[in-house]
């Protein structure tokens, strides 16, 4: 069963627009390592299934993994063959839209080297260009009492 909403207000939506860099999402925030997205794209649900089976497997279930994106924009498709008119397609799949900026995976209780082999692995399967981050350390940025 791919990953989708349970239920949506609206079975259909409009393509949009996904343009310029993520604002929100763009930090390390629970593990130690995350994955970022280098460029725009839509990741589908079955991507991100195979990323997530894909890191499971490399750390050989011995860290935490958390999936920070989710599916949750409708893509629809006519059949092929169809003439035109007669209204809009059925959903064929569901994808996370993503940006520049983005951090799509995280994990934690494992070394850098097992993160960034379980990452490599995980962006063969996507559809955007990744790369390999570490969490800032928040507590060294402030320095605003001295």
């Amino acid at each position: 069963m791919p990953l989708m909403p349970k239920k949506t207000k609206y079975r259909k939506q409009q393509k949009g627009r996904n343009r310029g860099k993520a604002t929100r999402g763009n930090v390390v925030t629970d593990g130690l390592y995350g994955l970022q997205a280098l460029e725009l794209g839509q990741i589908t649900s079955n991507q991100i299934e195979a990323a997530r089976v894909a890191m499971n497997r490399s750390i050989n279930r011995g860290g935490k993994i958390w999936v920070k994106i989710f599916p949750d924009h409708p893509v629809t498709a006519k059949p092929i063959g169809t003439r035109m008119g007669k209204g809009k397609g059925n959903v064929e799949r569901w994808v996370a839209p993503v940006k520049p900026g983005r951090i799509m995976f995280e994990i934690a209780d494992c070394t850098e080297e097992q993160a960034r082999k379980a990452f490599k692995l995980a962006g063969a399967k996507l559809s955007v260009k990744t790369k390999f981050v570490k969490r800032e350390e928040q507590d060294g940025d402030k320095d605003e009492d001295e």
